[in-house]
């Protein structure tokens, strides 16, 4: 922000939160999930269909499609009735300014190893940094926020970088 007199968006409070891991929750996948997916998406390639041609190309089973990391488990008792995910996992403190609009300012992933159907997912995330900027439509903020994908044997499988912007 240009003006030194301008109250920055990004608070103390939300400092104290980046690189503070989330409370874990779990993703599964599952072959039907996987099916559906990759069809949403177009995908015609067998091995994400037939789990013969899966293990003939050298997957364990039918391989999750990219940009697939799994379904998170649903449990009322503890998941938000909205979005699904755990309570309390979210991005963590809103911004002290009244920033109403939000956008998604993309989305990438890493992968590590393969991830195939009857894999369990454990996913942590935290806010890596916020970031300040003015621009045509004006006061910005920016929040990098990564979530780490561990599989059943406790190998690190993908890790996703997502980016929201508050305008």
């Amino acid at each position: 922000m240009s003006d030194a007199a301008t109250e920055s968006l990004i608070t103390d409070e939300m400092r104290a939160e980046i690189g503070k891991e989330s409370e874990p929750w779990t993703c599964e996948v599952d072959k039907t999930a996987v099916r559906m997916f990759a069809r949403a998406v177009g995908h015609t390639d067998p091995v994400f269909y037939d789990e013969a041609e899966a293990k003939k190309a050298g997957y364990r089973s039918l391989p999750a499609p990219p940009g697939y990391l799994g379904t998170p488990v649903f449990d009322p008792r503890t998941s938000d009735p909205t979005f699904g995910g755990r309570r309390g996992s979210g991005p963590g403190p809103q911004p002290s300014r009244p920033l109403k609009r939000i956008l998604n300012g993309g989305t990438e992933i890493e992968h590590f190893d393969d991830i195939c159907a009857g894999d369990v997912l454990t996913a942590k995330s935290h806010i890596a940094s916020y970031e300040e900027r003015t621009g045509s439509i004006g006061e910005m903020l920016i929040t990098t926020t990564k979530t780490t994908y561990t599989n059943q044997d406790g190998k690190v499988v993908a890790v996703m970088t997502g980016t929201g912007i508050r305008y």
